[in-house]
């Protein structure tokens, strides 16, 4: 048989010529070379449409279709007639349920939480005006837990092994050093407390060591140091007033953060460190602290004056965001919410103390500026 009578090999398809001598002949497999097999596709032979219907195609020998029509197309099983299919496909135009709204929602147990605050609130107002040295030992506690929370994630996420021994007892008498010594007595125990940390971690083997003894001193610092300010704000004459002032304005600028970036925000202030912290809740705390700065300023603390209370409130807003956002850069870092499940509603002591710690230094030096340090 002359090649010249069938397709050219590059159509890809091989059927009878019009003019050739096998005209109305079906091919039983290609006919091509085999020189062109990797450089063409074969394509599928349609078959005859018969002009009187019936059967007439099977007589005439052409081939029916038993696949799709190009191999990558899946094959799809036709259902029988009466049968229904058991995967239908869902109708374009079929109404699609609304999703219910989502209430907006503080993450937390709001009641338990304003409860612990509360009574933590009572327990401290009563043993700052009942006895002094009772909450000088509340603060002091306070230190001592905050510090075994903090090492205790250190080691649970990171394997860092802060000696809590000697931060804890160094942490407790740095409070009550800065209590009867003052800032000077605050700095000896301070530096005692990081070479115990030096000295004790030496009883472990050697390695680690750098990271460990990092990990201690800048605990010393972080929970100890800063909470001595609140021991110092006491020692003055009218000290429970400006400890009051202190506990108020932070918790105020808290709550005014809250309150307005909850109903408000919209901007997110720090979305890489604190997604739920926003623009328009730090305007809350800064207009709140600055209303309740001026009052406590005025009638609360000796010889103090509104225009002060503005310059403390607007300080005081800005340190204790600062504060918890620092605390929020740590437990990002170490990949948890709370730093410990103390308080419920609130989480752990660290979770309370995180806007408390950076700002007792900027009350302290700010009250001593404005009225002195008596």
């Amino acid at each position: 048989m002359n090649d010249s009578s069938w397709g050219t090999p590059q159509t890809g398809y091989w059927g009878p010529s019009d003019h050739g001598p096998g005209r109305g002949a079906a091919p039983a497999g290609p006919a091509y070379d085999a020189h062109y097999a990797q450089h063409t596709r074969p394509m599928p032979v349609v078959p005859d449409v018969p002009e009187h219907g019936g059967d007439q195609d099977v007589d005439r020998g052409a081939a029916r279709l038993s696949g799709p029509l190009f191999r990558d197309e899946p094959t799809r099983a036709r259902p029988l007639p009466g049968e229904v299919p058991q995967n239908p496909e869902p109708m374009p135009d079929a109404p699609q349920p609304a999703p219910a709204p989502q209430k907006k929602s503080a993450g937390r147990d709001l009641g338990a939480a304003i409860g612990v605050g509360v009574g933590l609130g009572v327990v401290i107002v009563a043993s700052l005006f009942v006895v002094k040295a009772v909450f000088v030992g509340v603060v002091a506690v306070a230190v001592v837990v905050g510090l075994w929370e903090l090492t205790s994630r250190l080691r649970e996420r990171k394997g860092i092994k802060a000696p809590l021994v000697p931060l804890a007892l160094g942490g407790a008498a740095m409070v009550v050093a800065g209590y009867a010594r003052g800032a000077e007595g605050a700095w000896v125990a301070m530096a005692l407390t990081a070479l115990a940390v030096l000295v004790w971690r030496m009883t472990a083997p050697p390695e680690g060591y750098l990271k460990d003894v990092t990990a201690g001193v800048f605990a010393v610092f972080y929970v100890p140091f800063l909470a001595t300010f609140v021991a110092m704000l006491l020692t003055a004459d009218d000290g429970p007033w400006r400890v009051l002032t202190f506990l108020l304005l932070t918790v105020v600028s808290d709550t005014g953060a809250y309150a307005v970036g909850w109903r408000f925000g919209r901007t997110k202030l720090a979305p890489r460190i604190s997604p739920g912290k926003t623009r328009e809740g730090l305007l809350g705390a800064v207009a709140s602290t600055m209303v309740v700065g001026a009052l406590c300023m005025q009638f609360l603390i000796d010889d103090g004056s509104w225009w002060q209370g503005l310059l403390l409130g607007l300080a005081v807003a800005v340190s204790a965001t600062l504060g918890d956002l620092g605390e929020s850069m740590i437990k990002r870092d170490l990949g948890i919410k709370d730093m410990g499940t103390l308080l419920p509603g609130h989480g752990g002591i660290m979770d309370r103390l995180d806007s408390l710690l950076p700002t007792a230094p900027v009350v302290w030096l700010l009250l001593v500026i404005f009225v002195g340090s008596g």
